[in-house]
Formats: C-alpha cells, structure tokens, sequence
C-alpha cells in the first residue's frame, strides 16, 4: 500500500480509525502551510472540523487556488 501521509509536496489530511492501533487518529498538511495531528476520537473530529473549516475545502472556496 502507498503511503498516504500528507506533505508539503502533497497536502491533504488522513483520518485512521484505529482498527490496527486502537486509537483513531488524523494529519493534515494544507497548501498554506499549516498542519496539525490529533489522536483520540474527539480531537480527531475537531481536526477534521478545522482543516474543512480553515484549509484544504476553505482555500478552493475563497477561490485562492492553493
């Protein structure tokens, strides 16, 4: 399997849901720059909640391209 974890070269977020760990878990590197990581089924959803809201899917809205 390929390795899906997000850069800088290739931004996005990857949400784990713990089946092999026991934890859920999420990263994310946006095109702007920032990036985050949570473990933890709670602050996996604010992760989630955050990127959608402030990065990735909120660039292509402002229509800046990024």
């Amino acid at each position: 399997m390929a390795d899906l974890t997000p850069t800088p070269d290739f931004p996005g977020i990857r949400i784990a849901d713990g089946q092999q760990t026991g934890t859920p878990f999420a990263d994310y590197v946006c095109r702007c720059g920032a990036s985050d990581r949570a473990t933890g089924t709670n602050d996996v959803m604010d992760l989630v909640a955050d990127y959608t809201a402030n990065h990735g899917p909120a660039h292509r809205r402002e229509g800046g391209g990024r």
